[in-house]
């Protein structure tokens, strides 16, 4: 019997993850954990267990207690967040890999997910349609440590056999939960204020395209890797995930198509320097190849759903 244990489900993408792999396979298959002593609001009615992903001991012990067979682990300090932080975000970033790792080693569990991000690649990455293998020269502590985890999971994958599968996702775009701690986070902030306030000051630059996806088309990509035979796995690093890339001078015009007054103006900070080393467009063809990834929305169904759907009191 599969029993699956989300590692981080209260950040931005657990939460969604732990409500969608509940709906495919039952609410009793599914642990939520996250080290908050309350589950969020959207997980009242799910199991959660309070779990720090450092504790190798009570990790071990919730594994073997619940008969643990997949991990997804989403523990993680997020880009613009691990600057201020470096050696801890290090630390959690990497010590928590390395903990899930070896339980699948130990063939305690069966499968692991670790996100990656487009946060390995660097100012010599090829900019427009970074392909799966490339230049990489992260300049961030979490693309460092990104770029690390990749590597490892490899290794333990051709060293040891573990069955570790991986995603680099891009921005992330969603209306269920706030973002956390990215330097993609314009993308989901400008909607809180665009329908709040009818403005909105944005931390990048006019003409930075970055690629972005809508949250729904990335857990559903998550799942269908995890899901697919090993055989099709031919990447132990991390798959290139492709959704839409654009500006947030684009974004603002998409919006505008809704909220005709809807202004905009510039204040980069710095997380415009992150923004700047990271790629304007992905190449996935080759997680297409592998296991039939397929993008479903674009700029304007983003923008569509994101403006019917969010909740600008969550955020204020």
């Amino acid at each position: 019997m599969k029993k699956i244990l989300v590692i981080g489900a209260g950040g931005q993408i657990g939460t969604e993850l732990v409500l969608e792999l509940s709906n495919r396979f039952g609410k009793d298959s599914v642990i939520a954990s996250d080290i908050k002593d309350d589950s969020p609001e959207l997980l009242k009615d799910h199991k959660y267990v309070k779990l720090n992903v450092l504790d190798k001991e009570g990790l071990n012990d919730l594994v073997e207690k619940e008969s643990v067979t997949d991990i997804y682990l989403l523990a993680a300090l997020l880009s613009a967040t691990a600057e201020n932080q470096p050696k801890f975000a290090w630390e959690l970033n990497m010590d928590g890999l390395f903990n899930v790792l070896d339980l699948a080693k130990e063939e305690k569990i069966k499968k692991v997910f670790w996100p990656s991000s487009i946060a390995v690649f660097g100012p010599s990455t090829p900019k427009d349609k970074t392909p799966q293998q490339t230049v990489m020269e992260p300049t961030t502590v979490y693309g460092i440590s990104k770029q690390a985890g990749e590597q490892w999971c490899a290794y333990y994958h051709n060293k040891y056999g573990v069955d570790v599968r991986s995603i680099r996702y891009p921005g992330l775009i969603s209306y269920s939960s706030l973002p956390g701690g990215g330097t993609t986070d314009y993308a989901v902030d400008i909607f809180y204020h665009a329908k709040e306030y009818g403005k909105y000051t944005s931390f990048l630059d006019k003409d930075t395209a970055l690629p972005m996806m809508y949250m729904e088309d990335a857990i559903r990509a998550t799942i269908e890797l995890m899901e697919a035979p090993e055989s099709n796995i031919k990447v132990r690093t991390s798959y290139n995930l492709s959704g839409v890339s654009f500006t947030p001078k684009q974004l603002a015009e998409a919006i505008k198509q809704h909220i005709p007054d809807f202004g905009i103006d510039y204040a980069p900070d710095y997380r415009q320097a992150i923004a700047a080393s990271w790629p304007s467009s992905i190449d996935d063809q080759v997680a297409k190849n592998d296991w039939g990834w397929e993008k479903r929305y674009d700029l304007n169904k983003i923008v569509s759903v994101m403006l019917e759907k969010v909740n600008p009191t969550l955020l204020f």
